[in-house]
């Protein structure tokens, strides 16, 4: 009877270790899910958190960049107003309906220098495809090829972009 009691003590010792193992094994799986999902976690948040960096960056630039194609337009007044003051006989130049007009294209250049816009130096400097379009080459004593001897049309920087290429004559060897 002792040792009955014996064999049913051991044999629920041993169902008792059995099932401490199924769980031991249970809550190791249960961690290891746990361990994916924190990890998938991480990685989504990671992805959401880079996502919304972008996201405000394309919105800055968009914002900043917004009105690029009314500012090109503008620059195209601007020439209108380079060539009129141009065209003025020389009697007239001083004439307060001319200081007028002046002062109106300061106003519209001091609204594109408020947007950001600046003009790019070409005269003198060296041709450089990415601010410059070559619109004739030159022969040109005592001048460097690939040097801009003049410049046919202004161009114009938004704040690190080209808003429009400078349009110039340029040196060519000889």
């Amino acid at each position: 009877m002792a040792e009955d009691q014996g064999n049913g003590l051991d044999q629920e010792l041993n169902e008792q270790l059995k099932s401490v193992s199924e769980l031991e094994a249970q809550l190791a799986e249960e961690k290891k899910k746990a361990d994916d999902y924190l990890d998938n976690w991480r990685r989504v948040a990671a992805e959401f958190q880079n996502f919304k960096r972008r996201a405000e960056k394309d919105k800055a630039d968009y914002a900043q960049y917004a009105n690029q194609r009314l500012l090109k337009r503008m620059l195209d007044v601007l020439d209108s107003f380079d060539a009129g003051f141009k065209a003025v006989p020389e009697p007239y130049k001083n004439e307060p309906w001319v200081e007028g007009m002046r002062a109106v294209e300061r106003q519209m250049l001091q609204i594109l220098e408020g947007e950001g816009v600046t003009p790019i130096e070409a005269t003198g400097k060296d041709f450089d495809p990415n601010f410059h379009e070559a619109m004739l080459y030159e022969p040109s004593p005592g001048a460097n090829e690939g040097q801009i001897l003049d410049e046919l049309q202004r161009g114009y920087m938004l704040r690190d972009r080209v808003l429009r290429p400078s349009r110039v004559k340029v040196a060519k060897g000889e």
